[in-house]
């Protein structure tokens, strides 16, 4: 059977959910359909979702639509839930952008169709709510040409929006204008339709358009809008014609190798650990040993001790799970999000595709007998979201997490509460810096020699990266040199020593070079067994690894870098003069400034008949600190009379400018020679 993993995919409010529970319906999953705002809807599980109002874990569901399995997976659409989203990305095979006919393309809205093209996923977008008063399909559909994708092709026409008669009127071959439409946009993408066109003959065949639609849709080059409401089920059916039309269902390889993406990861009642993987070929069945892959590298392996796959709305148990399906697995116990599970093959993508978290948050436990469940509640939700990025300062006894935002440490906070009965306090909320090496620094320790308490020899080089190219370690010493454990115990440890640099951020966009090794054979006394005393162990070379990686990166200097947001502002006309002000302030800069429309008021200027005339809006584009992205967002009510509309999103990192932040350290200090080897030969005696 063809499978298609499809995901819904929306700013907050949108009507995501809405539209998943219309979809199942219209598919016979269930029989009633449920509400956001009742907490019954089949994907919002979770009680603090149901109590909110938002969706926070993705979800999935299936359902069969003309004998094609849709495994259906609702996301979040708040920002400060991306990193699920971004975990959901991997294993879609298509989906749908829910963008709201009353508020029109969103922040959110903008950042998603942008990684979606950028992931060439194929995707249709579905303009919700135009029963809503307010609603304006037409609008909304010059937005989505304008700030999402410039090839679009309308679907359906809304008749009488804004009321709860609205409905949705598929376009047909008989609509001249939808037919010149749809053949100036394909004729873009495909040479030979492009000569049809502008020949001076008979049309192109609507038929060979559908076809061209498809083909193009599946490439991710041209992107169908449909109309309609989740609610009332307005233009659902056509959605679902469309799914099953133009994206790419798959006949998967069940009998090729297991290979599969675990992209979410559970506690079940008893607390066992359950992976969500979509198997992308090959069939696994229970009692299987699955190798795991990490990072492009093996991390061990476990046996899968059940299987469920998602069938018709629910979940069911199974003694396989075959190519195409999406699978809860139970028993591995070492596996992470993000895991291969089986053949890994070369060359895989690991890269995220959103922007890592920016703000840092300090936990802790309001009554100190909870400490010690805080942490361990903390390192299973961390399991479920590794960006929350746990980092323990065991000198203050205290744990911080990293978020996207206040949202997001609120849900934090409920959970630990009601999940873990743990009651949290948190500090106030710090940005995330970043270092990167400003020059090329090197350093050596020799076994025995210079007060080298270890028996190793380590030589690395640290020099700058291509900004955005991460960590990479190489070695300039033969892979013979040393044993591969050893290796391998130096490069785990340079990575997790980079994790905070001179001034104590995370330290990126470095090339670490290992230029030196040496070490002691085992060895051992006359009829004695092994000496470790006389032999390098991989103890050895953890321990050597961050004094002479932090000599070599204090000889390179850092520079400290702070996360940037591009923003668009959209606001009255007369509020431009005090919203400048303000975002100078903010040490916001505007970039550009348009005016749209003429509306009459107070101005400097003065109008015919005595009125005062300005622009009716401004649209301001620029680039202002995260630190400052919440000050404005709570500033800018009062300034625009509650008509200014603010979205950014994270576009790059940019040097600091004046006093560089510091970040206190917790680990032990190799910066500090004598105290570093104080703490850690406390720790191997």
């Amino acid at each position: 059977m063809h499978t298609l993993n499809l995901g819904i995919l929306a700013h907050v409010d949108a009507g995501k959910t809405s539209l998943t529970e219309r979809l199942l319906h219209a598919a016979g999953v269930i029989d009633e359909i449920g509400s956001v705002d009742d907490g019954s809807t089949r994907t919002d599980s979770l009680a603090l979702e149901r109590r909110r109002g938002i969706t926070i874990k993705s979800a999935v569901v299936s359902f069969a639509v003309d004998g094609v399995t849709v495994n259906l997976v609702d996301t979040p659409g708040h920002p400060d839930f991306i990193a699920e989203v971004e975990r959901v990305l991997g294993v879609l095979d298509g989906a749908v952008l829910v963008v709201s006919a009353v508020e029109g393309v969103q922040p959110q809205t903008r950042v998603l169709m942008r990684t979606l093209r950028r992931l060439r996923i194929p995707t249709l977008v579905f303009v919700n709510k135009i029963d809503r008063h307010g609603a304006d399909p037409a609008r909304t559909l010059r937005d989505i040409a304008g700030r999402l994708a410039r090839d679009v092709v309308p679907m359906a026409a809304a008749v009488a929006p804004g009321t709860r008669a609205a409905r949705s009127v598929p376009h047909t071959a008989a609509d001249p204008a939808h037919v010149s439409r749809l053949t100036e946009v394909l004729a873009e993408h495909d040479d030979a339709l492009l000569a049809a066109y502008v020949a001076d003959g008979p049309p192109v065949p609507y038929e060979r358009l559908r076809a061209a639609l498809a083909e193009r849709t599946a490439q991710a080059l041209v992107h169908p809008v449909y109309v309609g409401s989740a609610i009332t089920g307005a233009g659902v059916d056509a959605l679902v014609a469309g799914v099953r039309e133009l994206l790419p269902a798959r006949a998967p390889d069940a009998g090729g190798p297991v290979r599969g993406t675990v992209f979410k990861i559970e506690r079940g009642p008893a607390g066992e650990k359950i992976a969500y993987a979509r198997i992308a070929s090959g069939t696994v069945r229970t009692r299987d040993r699955l190798p795991l892959h990490r990072d492009g590298e093996a991390a061990g392996e476990g046996k899968v001790t059940a299987i469920s796959v998602f069938d018709h709305g629910t979940d069911v148990r199974r003694d396989a799970a075959a190519a195409g399906r999406i699978a809860r697995l139970w028993g591995l116990g070492d596996v992470r999000v993000g895991d291969v599970l089986g053949h890994a093959p070369a060359g895989q993508d690991t890269r995220r595709h959103f922007a890592p978290p920016t703000l840092e948050t300090v936990v802790t436990a309001r009554h100190s007998r909870d400490r010690g469940a805080l942490h361990a509640a903390l390192v299973q939700l961390a399991e479920q979201d590794p960006l929350i990025n746990l980092r323990r300062d065991p000198v203050r006894r205290e744990i911080a997490v990293s978020l996207y935002g206040e949202v997001q440490k609120e849900v934090l906070q409920a959970t630990l509460a009601e999940e873990y009965g743990v009651d949290v306090v948190f500090r106030g909320t710090t940005t995330l810096h970043i270092e990167r090496p400003a020059g090329t620094g090197s350093a050596l320790e020799v076994k025995e020699k210079d007060g080298n308490p270890f028996l190793a020899t380590i030589g690395l080089r640290v020099e700058p990266a291509p900004a955005g190219s991460g960590v990479a370690f190489r070695r300039e010493v033969e892979l013979g040199a040393l044993p591969f454990a050893f290796f391998a115990a130096v490069e785990e440890t340079v990575r997790q020593t980079l994790a905070q640099g001179l001034h104590g951020w995370q330290v990126t966009d470095c090339a670490v070079t290992m230029t030196h090794s040496g070490y002691n054979p085992r060895q051992s006394h006359a009829h004695a067994v092994f000496d470790k005393s006389m032999s390098s162990t991989a103890g050895d070379f953890r321990a050597l690894t961050p004094l002479v990686l932090m000599t070599a990166l204090r000889r390179a200097g850092t520079a400290v870098y702070e996360p940037m947001h591009r923003f668009r502002l959209e606001l009255p006309g007369d509020a431009l003069g005090a919203v400048l002000p303000a975002l100078s302030r903010l040490r916001a800069v505007p970039r550009t400034q348009a005016a749209h429309g003429v509306a009459r008021g107070a101005a400097d200027g003065v109008a015919e008949g005595g009125a005062a005339a300005y622009p009716a809006s401004y649209v301001v584009e620029g680039d202002i600190p995260a630190a400052r992205v919440h000050d404005l967002e709570l500033r800018l009510p009062t300034l625009t009379r509650g008509e200014g509309a603010l979205e950014s999103a994270f576009d790059r990192y940019e040097a600091v400018r004046g006093p560089v932040p510091e970040r206190p350290r917790t680990d032990h200090n190799p910066l500090d020679r004598k105290e570093y080897l104080l703490r850690v030969q406390r720790l191997r005696s």
